[in-house]
């Protein structure tokens, strides 16, 4: 507890950028207007400084809580502190939240004040011992509890009392079958999902209420991008302005996905699980959601494979093949800086448009380890004789467990697989393929259907219980919440995304052809976590 007097806050607070800046700061980096770490005091003297003292670790980026355990933190934002106090739900036009009370005194500033520095809430209790008690100036104070005015959108961008917009975007180097094929799945669950009947239904009220589907028709708007990606950031804008969406649903990318992925962060844009081979991810980013790390996780898998001394597979030299303009480029990239940093010697050798698959395979040693990035038409074109090298290749690129890798080639060849194995993840497949079927939905790119389908229905729930809280970060964390609990996975064994985390699938295996002919795979060694 800190016992020096509380000085009045004022609500006289400027708009300037200093002022909202340092709120965000403190906030979201626990750094004070000073530059100094934020410091902070938790029951039995436990103290927090800096990042661990942030807002945002327990109230989380839109300032709407959490649940923790068995504990749930309340919403922090202007709207959710300052409302009258009421016993009926009716009196207060608040979308529900979990740990939102109505039935106390509304805030002021001087009492949110009291709460941040002493712990006591707007009737002078004492508030849950998770709450850390913090040191704040009074400028300081008064830039935070602006921040928190500030976080309330009351009208986002892509909802209307009767639609919830969302897009989907598509790159121009996508592939045309893959296209087709998520737009097919798209579009159905799109019309499943208006199909029902549309009209008032009451809000909710009181937690002991059971939840209901958010009854708003979904529209969904086709973004396809067009020329180089230099441009594709301002053409993301221009669609946006012109067709505001809450939200970015599924997606198709082909070389790069950066430029789209840049926008979404840049416009806090939710982009739910596009189907790219290359995703893009750094620490800060928030808005941005996949499935996999793609060829970047097989990268992972490949290097903990050939420097795992009881594989028999470490190797002095590793040559890798890709061809310009595609996705192994990146992958080739990761596998590049694992191996370096441990004294293997990496060559890549990038294909030209047209040249044979033939030409980057001469002069292989037995010694040497040789990683494929390439797609079927290159890898059914492999010479018939067999190379004295080790082998691994991106099961994402060379069609999975449909490769048309030659059997003379299947004894030496490893396949990156980050993905649970066919047998084991049935089950969870059949059921979109069944969805598929009843639909008439041709299946001409299984995985690629299977994730979309997978996405959409994400979302779906992650809305049912959203209600109408509709505010862009709200659904980002409620989808981390939610996805450990998802039953049906499709593809991948188990998602999970931590605060932090983007990618939901952290692992996979290093699979083998069981025949020289035939998709059998077998698995060498168990579920890889790199």
């Amino acid at each position: 507890m800190f016992a020096a007097p509380l000085a009045p806050i004022h609500a006289s607070v400027t708009n300037d950028n200093s002022t909202a800046d340092v709120g965000e700061a403190i906030f979201r980096h626990g750094i004070q207007g000073s530059g100094e770490p934020l410091e902070a005091t938790r029951e039995a003297g436990v103290r927090l400084y800096g990042a661990d003292a942030a807002c945002i670790n327990c109230h989380r980026p839109s300032g709407l809580g959490a649940k923790a355990g068995r504990n749930s933190i309340p919403p922090i934002t202007g709207r959710y502190l300052l409302h009258p106090r009421t016993t009926n739900m009716e009196d207060i036009d608040l979308p529900y939240v979990d740990g939102m009370r109505a039935d106390r005194d509304p805030y002021t500033d001087e009492t949110i004040a009291r709460a941040i520095r002493s712990g006591l809430n707007s009737e002078g209790k004492p508030l849950s011992y998770l709450m850390p008690q913090f040191a704040l100036n009074d400028t300081d104070m008064t830039a935070l509890i602006a921040y928190l005015k500030r976080l309330d959108k009351r009208r986002p961008l892509g909802v209307t009392d009767t639609v919830l917009h969302f897009a989907t975007i598509i790159t121009p180097d996508a592939d045309p079958v893959k296209r087709r094929g998520m737009l097919d799945v798209l579009e159905h669950y799109f019309a499943d999902k208006n199909a029902s009947p549309l009209g008032a239904t009451p809000r909710l009220r009181t937690s002991r209420k059971m939840m209901f589907m958010v009854n708003r028709r979904w529209q969904l708007h086709v973004w396809d991008l067009t020329g180089p990606a230099a441009t594709w950031e301002a053409q993301l804008k221009r669609h946006l302005a012109e067709e505001p969406v809450f939200a970015v649903v599924s997606g198709l990318g082909g070389k790069t996905w950066a430029p789209v992925h840049a926008f979404c962060e840049h416009e806090a844009i939710p982009c739910l699980f596009p189907n790219v081979e290359a995703p893009v991810g750094t620490g800060n980013d928030f808005y941005s959601l996949y499935f996999s790390k793609g060829v970047m996780l097989e990268a992972d898998l490949i290097a903990k494979k050939i420097l795992d001394a009881g594989s028999g597979t470490v190797a002095k030299n590793v040559r890798q093949i890709y061809r310009a303009d595609d996705s192994g480029e990146a992958g080739a990239q990761e596998l590049d800086a694992a191996l370096k940093h441990h004294g293997i010697s990496v060559s890549s050798r990038v294909l030209a448009p047209g040249e044979r698959i033939a030409n980057a395979l001469r002069g292989v040693a037995g010694t040497d380890v040789i990683v494929l990035w390439l797609r079927p038409a290159d890898i059914a074109a492999l010479p018939t004789t067999p190379m004295p090298a080790v082998v691994f290749m991106s099961g994402l690129m060379g069609g999975l467990e449909r490769s048309p890798l030659p059997s003379s080639w299947r004894g030496s060849t490893r396949l990156a697989y980050p993905f649970d194995l066919p047998d084991r993840r049935r089950v969870r497949v059949d059921y979109a393929l069944g969805w598929f079927s009843i639909r008439r939905i041709p299946v001409v790119s299984i995985q690629v259907q299977a994730d979309t389908y997978l996405a959409c229905g994400l979302l779906a729930e992650t809305l049912s219980h959203m209600v109408d809280t509709f505010v862009r970060d709200y659904l980002v964390e409620r989808i981390e919440d939610m996805l450990e609990r998802r039953i049906l996975t499709g593809y991948y064994p188990r998602l999970t995304l931590a605060s932090g985390q983007r990618f939901a699938s952290k692992g996979g295996y290093i699979v083998r052809f069981a025949e020289p002919d035939g998709m059998r795979l077998v698995a060498d060694g168990d579920w890889i976590v790199p």
